[in-house]
């Protein structure tokens, strides 16, 4: 019953990373760093609970936050593919725009500066190990099914050789006709869609947004991405990695058999150690951070 419960828990930290991990390997595959996954999916997070609070619907929240990742991906997209800016720079401006917009908003609609009004979400009942709300949330097998979506977009699909292609070579794949900077903004685009659904699965989840809910979780997404080699599926091996981690961390909090700063400590100290054992042999995509596309 207790790994039950424990495997349960893993799954629904997990499913945010999985929604991130599967849309920034999208993006760095096709050569884009993918350093505002924070920001989609904090953008996601707040656009989920406005959409449902006006509306009372979780569906049209899911959109919602689909669109606002969108949108916060193709202003990345624009700056770095239109205007060759600096893919770290612009990524980090991204994530910084995205918590004023959301700290600005979040006062102007709800007269808050830390969280929002309650909103429904999915309706689930649980159980004793909690896989019964789990399996009752659309969003956890969206969350699943995105990562053998993208797998199979990537090695299946005629686009996705085209985004591995301009991932690896731009001015090859350009020289026979691949249009370097349409996949790059179709995978950007794509990765802020997937990201923003991470986003409000965190938010419809606890029914509410606060301020900075994220918490860090778009950098975890993006460290799971190297750490998986830049391929979905270990990408989501080391996504339910960092989220046992993660609950572990929870349930030493409960026990008080170590200081809670250590304990707090394990997932980031798990991520720092995983990434420098396995950085040096991983092999990044070629053009990856490049600005030349022709």
């Amino acid at each position: 019953m207790i790994l039950l419960a424990f495997l349960a828990q893993t799954l629904r930290i997990a499913i945010p990373y999985l929604f991130a991990a599967a849309g920034g390997t999208l993006s760095e595959r096709a050569g884009l760093i993918a350093l505002a996954l924070e920001g989609y999916m904090l953008g996601g997070a707040f656009c989920a609970v406005v959409a449902s609070h006006y509306t009372e619907s979780a569906w049209i929240g899911i959109l919602a936050a689909i669109g606002g990742g969108a949108a916060l991906s193709m202003l990345y997209a624009v700056c770095t593919i239109r205007f060759r800016a600096d893919q770290v720079v612009v990524g980090i401006a991204i994530n910084l725009l995205a918590i004023g917009l959301t700290r600005f908003f979040l006062r102007l609609l709800f007269d808050s500066s830390s969280n929002s009004p309650r909103v429904a979400g999915f309706q689930v009942e649980g159980s004793g190990t909690g896989f019964g709300a789990l399996v009752q949330n659309p969003l956890v097998w969206m969350g699943v099914l995105c990562i053998v979506g993208v797998a199979w977009l990537l090695y299946r699909t005629p686009f996705g050789l085209r985004i591995r292609a301009v991932g690896e070579h731009p001015i090859a794949a350009a020289s026979v006709g691949v249009p370097v900077a349409r996949v790059r903004y179709i995978a950007v685009a794509l990765s802020g869609m997937l990201a923003g659904l991470g986003g409000a699965y965190l938010s419809l989840d606890q029914h509410q947004f606060t301020d900075g809910m994220t918490a860090g979780r778009g950098f975890i997404a993006l460290a799971a991405i190297i750490f998986g080699r830049w391929d979905p599926k270990r990408a989501a091996l080391a996504c339910l990695l960092f989220a046992a981690a993660e609950t572990l961390q929870i349930r030493l909090q409960g026990t008080q058999a170590l200081p809670s700063q250590f304990v707090e400590m394990i997932p980031y100290v798990l991520t720092i150690v995983a990434l420098a054992g396995v950085v040096g042999r991983a092999v990044a995509p070629t053009a990856l951070g490049r600005t030349t596309t022709e």
